[in-house]
Parts: structure tokens; C-alpha cells; sequence
């Protein structure tokens, strides 16, 4: 008979949230197919050595195992940043504080999603393309480096002069992070999705990359359209209007 207890169930949850984890991860890459073939991959090594004891296929899918481990790690770094950030990260905690006492930067908060609200809606009917990242958890230092680095108080005016169209600033994304603007003119990764419609530009690519390889809210305003589009977790919202954007901040922030 199987001695089957307590622990092997929580073996079971743990090794099933660990799988959650990666599926939500490859999904939102849009490398969801390379999450099966992985899977698959572990079957067959788990069948071959590990139940008929096939010792030279075995042999053989472990090294290959062993040598695709790094490789996938030096492919797709910036996932597993965000995949370890999001497991042990202090969200969570101190969304669990806030029930208990009145966080300090509240106020902040709201006076921030207030102002790129009202930027967003300013340029939205001026049809001025803009493009800004909102830093949640992950860092976004590396991407800051890539524009001019400012640190300026997150201003309604500030933000539409910066995405002017004679502004010398106005190319690239905006960067906020700590409740200010930390720089401008950032170069994002661009998403290569074949799925994003074509009427989207690359102001949207990049928003969507962005929202790939982080945890960042990306809010894109379409210098054609003046529509405004959010992405979060490598998803689009488009046509969001001026009380959408102010709850997905505010709900996405806290």
C-alpha cells in the first residue's frame, strides 16, 4: 500500500503553484508554447528514468535538462526577475499592513493618479502621443539609464510640456517611479506580438513589452486617435476612459 500523508499533499500544492506561477509567466510572454514543450520534456525524462529505469535515455535527457536550465535562465532573465520579485516581494505585505493602519503615502498616491489622469486626458484631446511607465515592485533602473534622467514632482503641466511635439523630451517614455518622474525619453523593450492589431503603433509595442518583462503599468495616449490604452501583465485595455484609468491605477498601486 502507498503510505500517502500530510506531506506529500503539500508536496503536491507546492510543485502546483510553482506551475501556476510559470504558466501565468509564459502566457503573459506569450511563450506559452515553450512552457508545454518544457513540460513535455520533464515527462519524458520523468518516464524514462525514473519508471522503466531506462538509464541510457535517461543519461541522456538529464544533461540535456541540466544544459536547458541555463539556457533558459540567460533567455529569459527578465521573466524570472519578475517571476522571484512577485513571489517574494513586499506587495502583498504591505497590502496586508494597510488594513491595519493608514499608510502615509496615500495622499501621494491619489495626487499622483489625479495628475497623470488629467495629463492623459489633456493630451487625449489635443491628440498628443505620450507614453508613461508607472513602476509597481520591479525596478525599472535599467530602462531609467536609457533617457534623461529629471526627477521632477509629478505635475499635470510638467507632463505635458515634457510630450509636446517640439518638446526635444517628447520621443520615448516617461518613467515614474517613488512617486516622481525619474526620467524621460526612456527606450522600452518592444512586444513582437503577431496578435497586436495593426492600427497599433509602436508607442503600443512598446507599452506591451514593457508590461511584458515587468510588473510596470503602461499607459500609452495614440497621437492619431488621442486614445488612451493601458497595458499590465502583457495585456492591452484599450479606450479606457478618464474614471477607468483613474480605478486601474489606483486598485493596480495600492
Amino acid at each position: 500500500m502507498i503510505d500517502f500523508g500530510i506531506k506529500d499533499i503539500i508536496d503536491i500544492l507546492i510543485v502546483a503553484l510553482l506551475l501556476f506561477y510559470l504558466y501565468r509567466l509564459m502566457r503573459n510572454s506569450g511563450t506559452l508554447s515553450l512552457f508545454y514543450g518544457v513540460l513535455a520534456f520533464i515527462a519524458i525524462w520523468v518516464v524514462a528514468y525514473e519508471i522503466f529505469d531506462m538509464r541510457l535515455t535517461g543519461t541522456i535527457v538529464d544533461k540535456f535538462m541540466s544544459i536547458g536550465l541555463i539556457v533558459l535562465a540567460i533567455l529569459f532573465q527578465d521573466q524570472i526577475k519578475r517571476f522571484l520579485i512577485d513571489i517574494g516581494g513586499p506587495g502583498k505585505l504591505s497590502r496586508v499592513k494597510r488594513i491595519f493602519r493608514h499608510d502615509k503615502n496615500d495622499e501621494r498616491e491619489h495626487t499622483l493618479i489625479m495628475n497623470v489622469v488629467y495629463a492623459c486626458m489633456s493630451m487625449s484631446k489635443s491628440k498628443t502621443g505620450a507614453l508613461i511607465v508607472i513602476q509597481r515592485k520591479m525596478p525599472l533602473t535599467d530602462y531609467e539609464k536609457t533617457g534623461d534622467e529629471i526627477d521632477a514632482d509629478v505635475n499635470l503641466r510638467l507632463i505635458e510640456n515634457i510630450f509636446f511635439k517640439n518638446s526635444p523630451l517628447h520621443d520615448g517614455a516617461m518613467i515614474i517611479a517613488g512617486n516622481r518622474i525619474a526620467s524621460v525619453g526612456c527606450i522600452l523593450p518592444v512586444s513582437h506580438d503577431m496578435n497586436i492589431p495593426k492600427n497599433l503603433g509602436l508607442r503600443h509595442r512598446a507599452a506591451l513589452g514593457m508590461s511584458t518583462v515587468t510588473d510596470a503599468i503602461c499607459i500609452v495616449v495614440s497621437e492619431e486617435t488621442g486614445g488612451i490604452s493601458v497595458a499590465e501583465e502583457g495585456n492591452f485595455r484599450l479606450k479606457v476612459k478618464a474614471i477607468d484609468l483613474e480605478n486601474i491605477l489606483a486598485s493596480s498601486l495600492k
